[in-house]
């Protein structure tokens, strides 16, 4: 009772703050309602069952996968499976109700909530970021180019890494973007140059959310979003919530280490569950959340300047191949978690894998679950994937930074 109380609470000063037209109330923080499945023919629904429950076992399961999967089609559950332990000590099960971090896959959500403000005409894409952060010495940079990757601002994982942030505190929002301010790390590029893929983009934008509704991004993740789309067990990390969530896990078993750099959110820092993200998933079919128009923006790519099949829209990742289909999708990783979220469009299919054992084998076994229902060109081993050589790359500047941390303590 005390939550409820405390939920419609929020949810006053949330409207009282934004001064909420009547459009913004027919989206899904009042009127949300789930698409029913559409029913897939019995013999189709047996026929994946085997082909993926035989995939996911060679692939993953064999593999020392901990965490969950689930596959579907038209919102039904063709395969859906939990291995692995969310406590290793106390010997704990992950079941469909363990809360995983999901790592850079928080940005789709990041993508519709900044669109959402957008369609209810509380915020341009054109609006320049000054606009909220007054005087912050980086001119020339828009809403739509944090949220495209385009801005040139440095990522914060390592300039607070290598700067003189106490690595004994816990860095926040707020400290990102003062550090901003006052040490000025270099920008990249020039605004708009190029796409380069920067945390900080969506740091800040998580602060103009704040900015806009008055709340924090947290509350309002779960008043918009969260809460009316029943996704009872995703919310978005904050400091107090320490203790309280499942660890992840090096490869070989071992408890992966928090270090100084849990307390950001907007880029990462959502937990949920694979049950959970078909219903956000199912509920991208729909108007309920984002109109057409405004949604195939998300989905539009804007780093066209090197030829590829990989591309960044809104806050999603897209495949678009050279066969004409499209996945949309976005992968994610955070010390030993493992996210993997993508959609295939003319399927309807959607692939949803989280780990909390460090495995990257899991966005190889993702893309390749794509040819299980059409011709995705993904069944090339020699074929290394842009979110694969990213997480590489985080890897060995995750091991660097923590070298410098090291030699610091010294």
């Amino acid at each position: 009772m005390k939550n409820t109380l405390f939920a419609v609470a929020l949810l006053g000063l949330f409207y009282s703050c934004k001064n909420a037209s009547s459009s913004t109330e027919k989206t899904a923080d009042t009127a949300y309602q789930a698409p029913a499945p559409a029913p897939l023919p019995d013999k189709e629904v047996k026929h994946y069952k085997g082909l993926l429950s035989s995939f996911f076992d060679s692939m993953l399961l064999q593999r020392g996968f901990s965490g969950g999967i689930l596959v579907a089609r038209n919102g039904v559950v063709l395969y859906e499976n939990y291995a692995g332990f969310a406590d290793v000590g106390r010997k704990q099960p992950i079941t469909d109700t363990s809360s995983i971090h999901i790592a850079s896959t928080s940005k789709t959500f990041m993508g519709v909530a900044i669109l959402g403000l957008v369609q209810d005409n509380q915020l341009s894409l054109e609006d320049s970021i000054q606009k909220f952060f007054p005087g912050l010495p980086y001119p020339g940079i828009t809403v739509k180019m944090l949220l495209s990757h385009r801005s040139g601002l440095p990522n914060y994982l390592y300039f607070m890494s290598e700067g003189n942030w106490d690595k004994k505190k816990q860095v926040t929002n707020a400290d990102v973007l003062q550090t901003l301010y006052t040490e000025k790390p270099n920008r990249s590029f020039s605004p708009g140059r190029r796409f380069s893929y920067s945390n900080t983009n969506f740091v800040l934008l998580a602060m103009i959310i704040e900015k806009i509704t008055g709340i924090s991004y947290p509350d309002y993740m779960k008043l918009k979003y969260f809460g009316p789309l029943k996704m009872e067990h995703t919310f978005v990390f904050t400091l107090a919530d320490t203790g309280k969530v499942i660890p992840s896990f090096n490869y070989n078993g071992t408890v992966w280490d928090n270090d100084f750099l849990e307390g950001t959110y907007g880029d990462k820092n959502i937990y949920s569950t694979p049950k959970d993200l078909l219903k956000w998933d199912q509920a991208l079919y729909t108007e309920q959340l984002l109109k057409k128009n405004m949604l195939d923006s998300a989905f539009t790519p804007y780093s066209l300047e090197r030829p590829s099949i990989h591309n960044y829209g809104l806050g999603f990742r897209m495949l678009i191949m050279p066969n004409g289909k499209k996945v949309i999708y976005h992968f994610g990783r955070w010390h030993g978690y493992n996210a993997a979220f993508a959609r295939l469009m003319d399927e309807k299919a959607t692939i949803i894998i989280l780990g909390n054992k460090f495995n990257r084998n899991i966005y190889t076994t993702a893309h390749k679950c794509y040819d299980l229902f059409g011709n995705y060109m993904q069944g090339n081993d020699s074929e290394e994937d842009a979110e694969n050589a990213e997480v590489k790359t985080e890897v060995k500047k995750e091991v660097k930074k923590k070298a410098v941390v090291r030699k610091k303590k010294k």
